[in-house]
């Protein structure tokens, strides 16, 4: 099992990585929270099919009540969001009970969101099923979305701990193994380029890596994401840097319908599309080309599909949380591992989009 201390301005916790490590969560619970009253289960209708019973077998002595969303993005919604909090209410949580989140991104978005705005704030616990969330569990963004942007109604909320356990990695689908690691090539990409080159070298068919490899690969994602989150929790700063390729994605994925297209493939078309502006705007030494067969031959897209307009792809962008005023604030890079916050004109993104 690999520990990983995230230490923020307002909480410090453990991001518990391992085979099996769920088994670990009732000796957590009796530990930390001697005086607990009640758990909610928040997971979605996938996570609960395929794993819903190890879980409940962890936590049986508290007979946790369960509340189970729609599967994907859809569970980050208004009405999803209103009956989860219904669930808690009618259940009678209080300031003592806690609420774990089982589930991909969306579920720990949304479970996040619950628990920070329930009683002005109860504990929360993650524990992630998904390779994306090795990303989304970590630093304490917690959101809905809404049909004008993606994340946009949300707060900073920190979890009480983070259990990754890797056997709960097995029965991902293809298109969610590539969802999450192109989370994993952004950390890469942003901070750190020999972890690049050891994915380059090492990964080549993403159905066949080992279970050491994603557990070197989620590991070193974390700590580099922690290295951002530790300085910059608020995201007044540095801390958006990783949102490398989220600004183009976040787009696509708004335009698709929220579930159509998932959020790693949609990132990665983003990542490839700054890594472009970065070239020109930025003198970027870096073969994309190289990079580029790789990750087709990983199996991602990487255009933006032909159906969705330019003009509506920059409005979308033009209400990202970077943007400031009418200005685009794109993170760009100036070389492998040095990322740029860069304010880039409608026009010139009009321009860049259509050659695109």
């Amino acid at each position: 099992m690999d520990t990983i201390h995230i230490q923020t301005e307002s909480k410090n916790y453990n991001v518990f990585v391992g085979k099996g490590v769920r088994s670990e969560l009732g000796t957590f619970l009796a530990n930390h929270f001697p005086d607990l009253t009640r758990i909610l289960i928040i997971t979605d209708e996938t996570v609960a099919k395929l794993h819903l019973e190890k879980l409940q077998l962890v936590l049986k002595s508290w007979e946790p009540i369960i509340y189970t969303g729609p599967s994907g993005e859809k569970t980050k919604t208004f009405e999803v969001y209103y009956d989860a909090l219904s669930s808690a209410l009618e259940n009678h949580l209080d300031r003592k009970s806690v609420i774990v989140a089982f589930g991909g991104g969306a579920v720990g978005d949304l479970s996040g969101f619950v628990a920070s705005s329930y009683m002005r704030g109860i504990p929360f616990i993650q524990v992630p099923t998904t390779i994306l969330a090795h990303d989304s569990a970590v630093g304490g963004k917690v959101a809905i979305n809404h049909p004008l942007g993606k994340n946009m109604i949300g707060a900073f909320y920190q979890p009480e701990a983070v259990f990754y356990d890797l056997e709960l990695l097995t029965s991902l689908p293809e298109h969610e193994i590539r969802s999450g690691f192109a989370e994993v090539i952004k950390h890469a990409l942003i901070s750190d380029p020999s972890f690049y080159e050891w994915l380059r070298k090492n990964v080549d068919d993403l159905n066949l890596i080992s279970l050491d490899q994603l557990s070197y690969s989620i590991v070193k994602g974390i700590k580099i994401k922690n290295e951002f989150v530790s300085q910059d929790e608020r995201e007044t700063g540095i801390r958006a840097y990783l949102n490398f390729g989220h600004t183009l994605g976040h787009a696509i994925e708004s335009e698709m319908g929220y579930g159509n297209f998932t959020h790693g493939e949609a990132v990665m078309i983003g990542m490839i599309f700054a890594l472009k502006l970065s070239e020109k705007l930025l003198d970027l030494s870096f073969d994309l080309e190289k990079f580029i067969e790789w990750v087709e031959h990983l199996g991602y897209k990487t255009k933006v599909p032909n159906h969705l307009s330019v003009e509506k792809l920059v409005a979308k962008m033009k209400q990202d949380k970077k943007s400031v005023g009418d200005s685009i604030r794109f993170v760009l890079l100036e070389q492998l591992g040095q990322p740029k916050l860069q304010k880039i004109s409608e026009t010139i993104l009009l321009d860049e989009l259509k050659r695109f």
